[in-house]
């Protein structure tokens, strides 16, 4: 069975930050200068920069909000579908029990039929012997009668 995945996890995800200056990556010089922190920029950023890393903050902070609201839904939908499914193996193990219960009532009827069975032969013998013996009587008392 293949492990479940929230939909984040199945494509690559955006970066979670934005670098702070132009020139980050491994060619990137590391003078302290270009290497400023976050506090920093914001300090002595204009207005304008402040306003668009607000932005960019709030834009990925909208796409984390709703990343997280996808995989809510993704989850519930695995624990409803997960749900569904014990009910249904429990329903099925129901059936099972009460089918092998029928089965075994059956096979309980069945070994007293034939109990009966073999009774009821014993008896046809019997009334066939029976009858042999009457007719016996019945000319045994014919011939004393005449």
């Amino acid at each position: 069975m293949r492990p479940f995945l929230f939909p984040r996890q199945r494509k690559k995800n955006p970066p979670l930050f934005l670098p702070l200056c132009r020139s980050s990556g491994p060619d990137a010089s590391p003078s302290p200068v270009k290497r400023r922190s976050l506090a920093e920029a914001m300090a002595t950023g204009t207005p304008d920069s402040q306003a668009r890393f607000g932005q960019s903050v709030k834009g990925l902070l909208t796409e984390k909000v709703n990343t997280c609201g996808t995989d809510v839904i993704a989850l519930t939908k695995q624990v409803l579908k997960g749900s569904r499914s014990s009910e249904l193996l429990g329903q099925a193990a129901r059936n099972m029990v009460l089918q092998e219960d029928a089965i075994l009532h059956s096979e309980d009827s069945l070994r007293k039929m034939a109990i009966i069975t073999t009774h009821l032969q014993y008896q046809q013998e019997a009334i066939q012997k029976n009858v042999e013996q009457s007719s016996d009587l019945q000319d045994q008392l014919n011939h004393l009668l005449k």
